[in-house]
């Protein structure tokens, strides 16, 4: 069902537009349907896909790391710093480094530096626990938000609507290499988290169940963070901070499939990307030609979701 849903989802968002399009004339060169939909749509779609994807695997991986039911990328303060890198490069006007748009780097390498300073928090002697990493998270997530707030009210008036418009979160046609670059990053990387499912259904229930299985309770842990954070911050400095997709899809295939990781992984992948480019196709159509941040999107989903999920007698398997 989860590749039914996907495969039509890719099939049909690259059609749907104010500017009705035709595949058979696209395929065939003609304008203006040749340029609509393999300059605008199409690569607009693939990365919808591939961030909507890795954030809901993100979001399940950290949710069983942490055994917190409301873990996502924000959580452990990945989101954050990749959004202050991204503040920081557009508050002192840089524009291009080495002819890549210097938000996207400086938001990668915000995120790298973040993750090294959450593991040199979280680390007591040579081991680390899921209740430091998450404190270490919160904490470096706070700051980061903070100076965000601080840097954002130093900012002129057109950098303060780029830094506004960034933090909302958002997905644009980007270039098929680009595409090409991230899905080499973060593909590889899903699919060896999901070739540890095991380990993951067994840190789900505690570490010291785990360990008792065998598993290397500490050594997964800082394996699925600096995982985890790569693909996070690979997305994040494309996409801005897109915020309760790695919620709303995890705990909406548990109460159908439960909490194995075996199933849950790549139906989170399959489903994320399709959740993700339906918001997208929501959000660059309903008001065209205004379009509306895919993250307001899912941010307005996502608190109706909670609120019905507490009430509803089918909750998820983590509440």
């Amino acid at each position: 069902m989860c590749a039914a849903i996907f495969a039509i989802t890719a099939v049909a968002s690259p059609l749907i537009g104010s500017t009705r399009i035709d595949y058979s004339r696209a395929l065939a060169g003609l304008s203006p349907d040749r340029e609509i939909l393999f300059y605008a749509r199409l690569p607009r779609v693939l990365l919808a896909m591939l961030a909507g994807g890795t954030l809901t695997v993100t979001g399940v991986l950290f949710q069983a790391l942490l055994r917190d039911p409301l873990a996502e990328p924000f959580t452990l303060g990945i989101s954050s710093g990749s959004s202050l890198g991204a503040v920081i490069a557009i508050s002192l006007g840089w524009t291009t480094i080495a002819g890549i748009p210097a938000v996207w780097l400086s938001a990668f390498a915000a995120a790298a530096v973040t993750l090294a300073i959450v593991l040199g928090i979280a680390f007591e002697g040579r081991r680390i626990s899921s209740f430091t990493l998450l404190l270490a998270g919160v904490s470096i997530n706070s700051i980061a938000m903070a100076t965000i707030l601080f840097l954002h009210n130093l900012a002129s008036l057109s950098q303060s609507f780029a830094i506004t418009r960034w933090l909302m979160g958002g997905v644009d046609a980007v270039e098929f290499r680009v595409i090409g670059g991230l899905a080499a990053i973060v593909l590889p990387v899903s699919a060896l988290i999901f070739s540890r499912w095991r380990e993951w259904n067994l840190l789900a229930v505690g570490e010291e169940w785990a360990a008792a299985r065998g598993v290397p309770a500490s050594k997964m842990l800082v394996a699925g963070y600096i995982a985890g954070s790569l693909m996070t911050g690979s997305i994040t400095a494309f996409t801005g901070p897109i915020g309760f997709i790695g919620l709303i899809v995890p705990h909406g295939l548990r109460m159908v499939l439960g909490a194995d990781h075996r199933t849950l992984i790549p139906c989170s992948f399959l489903l994320g990307a399709a959740f993700l480019t339906i918001c997208d196709t929501v959000a660059r159509t309903v008001l065209a030609p205004t379009e509306i941040p895919v993250g307001v999107i899912t941010a307005l989903l996502g608190g109706p979701f909670f609120i019905w999920l507490l009430r509803s007698g089918r909750r998820s398997l983590w509440l």
